[in-house]
Order: structure tokens, then C-alpha cells, then sequence
């Protein structure tokens, strides 16, 4: 995991000052504490800039920006390649020879030899930039599920990268006003959904795309994946599917993904929890080191597993320590359970909202996840993110289609339900939520369902924190109910259209890029073993082909099954932990009028304003 920077003077106005470029690279320090480096091309046109955290290839040859010595291309890469050792056998097995065991360089090579088809190639979670020094171009990619951030800013006559914003807005030629898509979207949402960010000049980078731009500043764009078009596609449907033949494709699949995302020359450690989804991670890791036959991922050191217990939650049914803490015992890892309370919240409180790339309502217990981690000597940590999105596992698989099927029976239009939901927020606001009188209007169709359940404001009620014109310009800019349709439109199946929903965006704006900030801050990097395209691919496959692809089925993947007592815990209670109480108390102390997530939300923005 590091950080990363690329400016391009493509029109050749003016050339790459290396102050700010050392200055954008430095931003990012806790990214990459190990080692930082900056190139800037002869003619002046293009720097790189890069942070380091030393995952694989530890040595000084690994560092970055790095050069193909054949054909002079440099590269800066964030993220990890798991498949970078089958590469380097076959770029070898074509006489390409190799000074370093990095998978950057082997970035390189793939590129010397494939040019943008590189892609199709890798297997990780990435972002980077490549300059040609041959056809004189900057070459980008993002990884399909974006994993990692990536962020964009072109004014026309240069373009500039970063891995965060808080980096970007510390050149003084991108452009720092406010973004009302960015800020409106924060408000509906408690953050700010791709592909805005706060700033005009700045947007996101789309993911599984990748991006050209010549010395003739022209660009060209291409989506290399499409979550969306894998979920719609017929292609993998497999009619008469054996059960048992299901359930091995699925556990082969799911032990290959944590297989490879445990290679590292650096120990590999487990976020735990009580929950099937780091339960299933911790018992697949296990079985992988144990297999003395099989193994050549090379695991360093013992197993170790981090749990955060939270003191107000000690001894109450919501309080997952001991059965992480059993779990542990039972598959053999090097336990450490770290506690926090309401003032270590209080105390972090500063440096989270400074780590926080853009405002988010989420992400403290990644990173006081992160922390523990970190203090426990870890660099690298695997995170159930993804297993909810792929085997649904959230309350949405199961209440949005019932919600659309209920009120798309009913005989009249949204504008019906529009002036049903204002009668009900003049007459009786006190007791009825403003989502409840939202149902009306927006429960009749998928978008418009998924919106109600995700959001955090309605968009009608931020007349009072907005400007009327501001607020138009941000919903008009957002489109957001058309933007969310175009996620699952051509999907037919209601579990796959939540899942595609759920993977773009709330996974992708707020889980993938909290666990970023969050692992970032403490120079931690966040590996999600279930948001691996071979895993995702599979259980589309199974799905489409009859089998219910579930969190049950990815728990009895495991050659050891999981203890009853995880496996019988019932419902789905997720990570609990008492955080919203904190906020509340937070809120209540700094005298908003109304308690928990939706002043805190007003709180973080003005922050960042």
C-alpha cells in the first residue's frame, strides 16, 4: 500500500515544479512511511511521486518511481498484484529478465510487452501511472472494484493524480471550489459518492478503467470491467448443476482468493470478529498454512488475528471478544484483542478527522482496528469486506424487493406518493420519520427503494443546510436516482441487482474507502480476500445456475467447519459496537439541536469546509 503522484504538463505551458510535487507526495506520508521518491522527466513535462510501504521486496531495489531500464518507462503503483509471481514466470519464459522480486516490476514488464492490455492480466487490487517515454503518454489504470482510490484532476492543459484529495488540493493549479454534487451527495449519503469529491477540480478516477493521454493532450478511456455487465451476463449459466459440485467450485474459489491475498514478505495478520465472514477467513488461512503439501505462499511468522473489543460493551451480548478470542484458540493464530472506550474516541478524535480523506459517518472502528494492528507489528491485514455484497448477507437482499413488490401494486404515481409524504411531514413530522413518509414516493421501484434505504437526508430536507441554488446545481449534477439505475438495469434477478447495487455504492463509497483512510492512518494495508474477480465470477456463475450462493455456504467452505457457536448465532448482528452512542454524546456536548449520525454528519462537513 503507498501513495502515489503523476503530473503531466501535456500541453507544455509550463513545466513540473519538483516543490510541488514533493509537497503533494509528502501529504501522504503515513501512506508510505518506509521510503518516498520523486522523477521528473528531462524535458520538464512529467513527475512522479511516490510513498512507500514495504510489502513485497522490502529492499532499496523495490522503490519507486521505478524504471524499465529496456524501454525507459517509469511507473508509481498502490496496491498489491497476487498473481505477480505467475506473471514473472511467463514474462521470463519470453526471455524478459528481472533485476527485483517486486510485483512493481513486473507492472513494467507487463506493460513493455502488452501496452493497455496489461489488464486483463492482473490479478490485485491497483492503481498506477505509467509514462511511455517512447509515445511520450501517461498511461492510468484502477483496479474493476476500486479497491483503491484514485483521484483526477485536469484543467485542460494538465493533468494531475493522486491517491488522496488531501493531497491534490495542496497544488495551487487545481481548482478548490466547492463542488455542489459533492457536497449534496454527502449530505443524502454521509459521504461523497464517486464520482465527486468535494472539489470542482478533483473527481474520481472510475474503476476498471483505464486512461490515456498523448503529448497532443488527446485522452482515451476504456472500462476494462464492468461489475454491472458481469452481473447481467447469461453467459455463465449452467443448467443441471450438481449440488456438491456447486459447493466445491465455491469452496475452490474462496480458499484461492485467501491464498492469495496471504502472499507478502511481511507478516499477514485477520481483522476478527464474531461474524461468519472473518471467521470463514481465519479458518481457510489456517488450513492453507497447514497444508505443508500444497503451501507456497510462505507465510511469515505465526497466524495473528486482532480483535477490538469496546469497554461499554464488556460482558453484554453485543460483546464479541470471547468468541473471537475462542476462535483464535481453535484454529491456532497468535491472538491480540485490543479495548477502546469513549476516550480513546475523544482522544484519536483530531487525528481521524485529519486522516479522513473526504468527510465520512463511518470508518472509526477500522481505525481503531487499524491501530491495534499496527501496534501489534502488522502491516498487512485481511478484511470480510465484500462477503456481505457477494453472498447477502445485508437486510437490503431481503427487504427492498418485498418493498418494490408491495407499493409497485399500488394504483397511483410517485407524484401521488409526493403529496401523500408532504401531508405527512406537515401533519404529523413528530411522529412519522421522513423515510417512512418517503415510502410512498419512492418505494415502487428498485432505484428509488435502494435510495430510501441507503440514504441519510432526504433531499427535500436540505433546504435548511443549503443554498437554493447550490442545492439545485448538486441534485441536478447528482441525477442520483437515474445514476443508481444505471447500476442494475439490465440485471434481472432482484438479488443480483442488490448486489450490484450494494457494490457500488455503498461498498465502494463508504466500506473500500474507509478501510483505506482507516488502514492508511496507521500505515496499514487493508487486503479484501471476498473482492477477488475469480470469487466474484464463480458465485455469479453458481447463482445464475440455480444455486444459492449464500453466507451459510461460504461458512462450510472450510475443510474444518466452523464451530456451532458461530455457525448458530442466528441472525446477521454485524460488528457492533457502541459508536453511534459516542457520536451522540459527541453531538449532545457540542449543543446540535438534534442527537446522533445526521448532526454528526453536519459536524464533519463543516469540518472540511
Amino acid at each position: 500500500m503507498c501513495g502515489i503522484v503523476a503530473i503531466y504538463e501535456y500541453a507544455r505551458r509550463s513545466f513540473v515544479s519538483i516543490s510541488e510535487l514533493a509537497k503533494i507526495t509528502d501529504a501522504m506520508t503515513a501512506r508510505g512511511p518506509d521510503d518516498s521518491g520523486q522523477w521528473i522527466s528531462q524535458n520538464g513535462l512529467v513527475g512522479l511521486g511516490h510513498r512507500r510501504l514495504s510489502i513485497i521486496d522490502l529492499s532499496s531495489d523495490g522503490a519507486q518511481p521505478m524504471i524499465d531500464m529496456v524501454t525507459g518507462n517509469q511507473i508509481v503503483f498502490n496496491g498489491e498484484i497476487y498473481n505477480y509471481k505467475q506473471l514473472r514466470h511467463r514474462l521470463m519464459s519470453r526471455g524478459i529478465q528481472f533485476s527485483t522480486t517486486s510485483d512493481t516490476e513486473v507492472l513494467l514488464a507487463l506493460y513493455g510487452e502488452y501496452g493497455p492490455e496489461m489488464v486483463h492480466h492482473i490479478e490485485g487490487m491497483y492503481a498506477f501511472a505509467i509514462w511511455d517515454e517512447v509515445k511520450e503518454g501517461l498511461f492510468i489504470a484502477r483496479d474493476p472494484f476500486g479497491i483503491k482510490p484514485l483521484y483526477i484532476a485536469d484543467d485542460g492543459s494538465s493533468i494531475r493524480v493522486a491517491s488522496q484529495v488531501k493531497a491534490l488540493i495542496l497544488s495551487e493549479k487545481v481548482d478548490k471550489t466547492a463542488s455542489p454534487a459533492g457536497h449534496v451527495g454527502f449530505y443524502l449519503f454521509g459521504h461523497v459518492p464517486e464520482p465527486h469529491t468535494l472539489f470542482n477540480g478533483i473527481k474520481s478516477f472510475a474503476p476498471g478503467t483505464t486512461l490515456w493521454v498523448d503529448k497532443s493532450g488527446n485522452k482515451t478511456i476504456d472500462r476494462f470491467y464492468d461489475l454491472n455487465s458481469k452481473l447481467a451476463s447469461s453467459a455463465q449459466c449452467e443448467d443441471g448443476i450438481e449440488i456438491w459440485d456447486a459447493k466445491k467450485r465455491l469452496s475452490t474459489a474462496l480458499r484461492d482468493a485467501v491464498k492469495s491475498h496471504l502472499i507478502a514478505d511481511v507478516p499477514v495478520g485477520i481483522f476478527l470478529s464474531g461474524g461468519l465472514d472473518s471467521s470463514t477467513l481465519l479458518a481457510l488461512a489456517s488450513e492453507i498454512r497447514n497444508d505443508d503439501n500444497k503451501n507456497t505462499t510462505r507465510l511469515l511468522g505465526a497466524l495473528k488475528t486482532i480483535t477490538v473489543g469496546f469497554r461499554e460493551l464488556e460482558g453484554t451480548s453485543s460483546d464479541e471478544v470471547s468468541l473471537a478470542e475462542s476462535l483464535a484458540s481453535e484454529f491456532g493464530s497468535e491472538h491480540k484483542t485490543s479495548w477502546i472506550s469513549e476516550d480513546d474516541f475523544l482522544e484519536h478524535y483530531e487525528k481521524i478527522i485529519e486522516c479522513m480523506d473526504q468527510p465520512s459517518i463511518d470508518g472509526i472502528n477500522t481505525y481503531f482496528a487499524s491501530l491495534a494492528a499496527k501496534r501489534a507489528g502488522l502491516k498487512v491485514v485481511l478484511s470480510g469486506i465484500g462477503a456481505d455484497e457477494i453472498f447477502g448477507g445485508y437486510s437490503t437482499f431481503r427487504e427492498i424487493p418485498k418493498v418494490v413488490s408491495l407499493f409497485k401494486l399500488l394504483p397511483f404515481s410517485s407524484v401521488v406518493g409526493k403529496s401523500i409524504r408532504e401531508t405527512l411531514n406537515s401533519s404529523a413530522s413528530k411522529y412519522i420519520s421522513p423515510k417512512i413518509a418517503s415510502l410512498f414516493e419512492y418505494g415502487g421501484n428498485y432505484s428509488s427503494a435502494y435510495f430510501l434505504k441507503r440514504c441519510l437526508f432526504m433531499p427535500w430536507e436540505l433546504n435548511k443546510y443549503l443554498d437554493d441554488d447550490f442545492l439545485v446545481a448538486g441534485l441536478k449534477e447528482l441525477n442520483i436516482i437515474e445514476a443508481i439505475a444505471a447500476e442494475h438495469y439490465s440485471i434481472q434477478e432482484p438479488h443480483l441487482k442488490i448486489s450490484a447495487l450494494e457494490t457500488a455504492f455503498y461498498m465502494r463509497n463508504q466500506l473500500l474507502r474507509d478501510s483505506d483512510w482507516a488502514g492508511m492512518a496507521n500505515s496499514v494495508e487493508i487486503r479484501v480476500p471476498f473482492l477477488d474477480l475469480n470469487l466474484f465470477e464463480t458465485s455469479i456463475a453458481l447463482f445464475k445456475s440455480g444455486f444459492m450462493v449464500s453466507k451459510r455456504e461460504m461458512a462450510s467452505s472450510p475443510s474444518k467447519g466452523l464451530p456451532s457457536y458461530i455457525i448458530n448465532r442466528g441472525r446477521k448482528t454485524g460488528f457492533s459496537t457502541p459508536i453511534n452512542s459516542w457520536i451522540q454524546n459527541f453531538t449532545t456536548s457540542h449543543s446540535f439541536t438534534e442527537k446522533g449520525i445526521r448532526p454528526w454528519a453536519l459536524h464533519l462537513i463543516r469540518k472540511y469546509e
